[in-house]
């Protein structure tokens, strides 16, 4: 018997974020639209049963976006631009708030409706999964003249559920691995189907930019296109052993196998994460002292949130660590290892708080995160942790010119 063909699916949700606002927002189709307001950007319901919406033409800060519809696409507008040059490119669209709640919601609906016909996941974010399609019924069989007939028709069957489910549109790249898939899910966007196998890499992979393999950064990009490689099929004509000398051996191999399509990683259905974090851009640049009060209260809800996070998924972190983002856009982030791994909100708080009093904070800051790393299981029986203490000798007390302390961020308890 013929070893059976390996079919690996990618499937990718259409403009996730603003899709799901279209469905509460039937009237917006078709119209340019950004997500990544606040609440004071919340559509306003008027007398006559129509709603007032906010624009970009309107929108004074410093935010980003953090998706936008394919008709603002259109006008050169993405996802992690700002918002103020968003708004010189497309005055007109209409502005959102971001209601993760809502998209987590409709994330489970999707995942839900993929595991249906094919229970075979990994998860890789909240509009993205990979899916093994090899074992199905009907996935090795050829329909008429299509030898992938069978496993096009699953994919199919897929997208079917999913937009039955939810409503919502999803491109599908299906292949022999996750590489491929990856790169073939985004081929035919939105709303798109690709089958490809081996014999399809030269003419419709090759052409493509060498930044489309997931895992050429912009810095190997740019590395790549000093040495006069800008598309795949450029790089798959390079030898191995001159990727290794430019490159180093491992990323070297790993270039050389990318570019041919080469890629043995199985679909992992469960992995534990790394770190649990949350972090917030400011509509402005804030001064640790002018706005002390309001930087503490968004301190406070960050560390509140990663506890939360923790306590829902079961873990607990040993190390507390903070991400600062300055107005001169240098990022800056502070660690603390304690003795006991927690998951209480005041300990996180007391570690984070700590954090910040090694920091110099006579700039103005656009960003602040938090962030539990050293992740463990929680046990079942463990009591709720006590803040833990610094471990290993860290320097908790360092300061700068303006240091956290002097500002007042440190001080202040956890709600509740």
């Amino acid at each position: 018997m013929p070893k059976p063909r390996r079919w690996i699916a990618h499937l990718d949700m259409d403009a996730f974020y603003a899709s799901v606002e279209l469905l509460r927002y039937p009237e917006l189709h078709g119209l340019p639209v950004v997500i990544g307001g606040g609440r004071r950007h919340q559509p306003v319901l008027q007398g006559d049963g129509s709603r007032r919406f906010a624009t970009l033409r309107d929108y004074q800060g410093r935010g980003v976006i953090t998706t936008a519809t394919y008709a603002a696409r259109a006008f050169g507008v993405n996802s992690a631009m700002g918002m103020m040059k968003a708004a010189l490119l497309c005055p007109q669209a209409v502005l959102l708030p971001v209601d993760f709640d809502e998209y987590k919601r409709y994330s489970r609906l999707f995942k839900a409706a993929v595991a249906e016909v094919a229970p075979v996941i990994e998860d890789r974010g909240i509009d993205e999964i990979y899916i093994d399609l090899s074992d199905l019924p009907g996935a090795q069989d050829a329909v008429a003249h299509d030898a992938c007939g069978g496993v096009r028709a699953l994919a199919q069957e897929i997208r079917n559920n999913v937009r039955q489910s939810t409503g919502l549109s999803c491109s599908i790249g299906v292949t022999p691995n996750k590489l491929l898939s990856k790169i073939a899910s985004e081929l035919d966007k939105p709303d798109g189907l690709t089958v490809l196998t081996e014999a399809d890499i030269p003419g419709r992979i090759w052409p493509l930019a060498v930044r489309r393999i997931n895992g050429i950064g912009p810095k190997a990009g740019a590395r790549l296109q000093a040495l006069d490689i800008s598309t795949i099929g450029e790089l798959a004509s390079k030898p191995r052993d001159w990727l290794i000398e430019q490159f180093g051996r491992s990323y070297g191999r790993w270039l050389n196998d990318a570019a041919h399509g080469v890629d043995e990683r199985a679909v992992v259905t469960h992995s534990e994460p790394v770190s649990m974090s949350r972090e917030t851009t400011f509509e402005r640049n804030l001064h640790a002292v002018a706005d002390r009060q309001l930087l503490g209260g968004i301190f406070t809800q960050l560390c509140e949130q990663v506890a939360a996070d923790l306590q829902h998924k079961g873990y607990r972190g040993r190390t507390i660590g903070i991400k600062l983002r300055f107005d001169d856009f240098r990022t800056v982030t502070r660690d603390l290892t304690l003795a006991q791994a927690t998951a209480d909100a005041q300990a996180i708080r007391h570690a984070a708080g700590q954090c910040l009093k090694r920091v110099d904070l006579t700039r103005r800051l656009r960003l602040l995160g938090v962030r539990a790393g050293g992740l463990t299981r929680q046990r079942d029986d463990a009591a709720t942790p006590r803040p833990g203490l610094p471990h290993g000798g860290q320097r908790a007390g360092q300061r700068g010119a303006s240091t956290a302390a002097d500002a007042g961020l440190f001080d202040g308890d956890v709600a509740g």
